[in-house]
């Protein structure tokens, strides 16, 4: 049969207010919806269940018995198919740099309106887990092209340069992004958001470590190795005594993303991106 539950609830909204327009009103419906809705109903069901005038409406007998059970079965499916989702969890993964403010504001909104919890999950891989089924979400630093992958871009960061403390460079207080190719530079090659392939060809910097994580790669920076590249936002959260973070003029900007599957994603992964995407629609330019 083709009867839905808005079918249901739209009967039940007239015979209690026996008034189509009071019901419309009720439902947040136009009367005219309210009136398919009814039609549709009866044509399912093959039997009349209202008697309509120009003043009044009335339950016919087959109305009144489909009355009576919907008014006891209703509200008890409707409570069946709410679900507590108290016990729920949404894996939101990261590769370094958990993002503070937003992101637990975040968190306790996506909390006090659904019960559910979101659950921070590092993995240092370049989609934080989130390809290989460990992650539900993954904030994400670089663009996201990986097929299957759908994300939502949050702002663009601004990129500084990191040197060892006893560097000549920890005195200046710029640099340029067109003196990088005069510098040794390390590079964490599975989450790090710079490569040299940033720079033309005929003129990129000289390797001078890799690293597979974001503590390797600031340690390396750390004993002198070279010079490092990252988002602005990683001067306020990973402090290293022997690091000095350096404004970076000129530098293309770095993507914040929100990532998440086109298909299979979990069933909250909606409600959680578009209250990311409010607090970020409120907050000052």
């Amino acid at each position: 049969m083709g009867i839905e539950l808005h079918h249901l609830r739209g009967f039940l909204a007239i015979a209690e207010e026996q008034h189509f327009t009071r019901a419309a009103a009720r439902l947040h419906l136009s009367q005219p919806s309210l009136s398919r809705n009814l039609r549709r109903l009866e044509e399912q069901l093959g039997v009349r269940l209202l008697e309509r005038t120009t003043r009044r409406v009335t339950l016919t007998p087959a109305g009144e018995r489909l009355y009576r059970q919907l008014a006891y079965l209703l509200p008890r499916l409707e409570e069946a198919l709410r679900p507590d989702r108290a016990d729920e969890v949404l894996r939101l993964g990261f590769t370094w740099g958990f993002p503070a403010g937003w992101a637990h504001e975040a968190m306790d909104r996506f909390h006090e309106l659904t019960r559910a919890r979101v659950v921070p999950i590092r993995r240092d891989e370049p989609l934080a887990g989130l390809d290989r089924g460990d992650a539900d979400l993954a904030i994400l630093r670089g663009p996201v092209t990986t097929p299957g992958i759908r994300s939502v871009t949050l702002l663009h960061e601004d990129r500084i340069v990191a040197v060892a403390s006893h560097s000549p460079l920890a005195r200046r207080d710029r640099i340029l992004w067109s003196e990088l190719p005069d510098l040794p530079l390390v590079i964490n090659t599975v989450s790090g958001t710079t490569r040299l392939e940033d720079w033309p060809a005929e003129r990129r910097p000289r390797l001078a470590a890799t690293c597979t994580n974001f503590d390797e790669w600031l340690e390396s920076v750390a004993a002198g190795h070279g010079v490092g590249v990252v988002p602005e936002s990683v001067a306020d959260r990973h402090i290293h005594p022997s690091v000095v973070f350096v404004r970076l003029l000129d530098a293309p900007p770095v993507p914040l993303q929100l990532a998440f599957p086109r298909q299979g994603a979990h069933p909250l992964t909606a409600e959680f991106v578009t209250i990311i995407q409010q607090i970020f629609a409120a907050r000052p330019d």
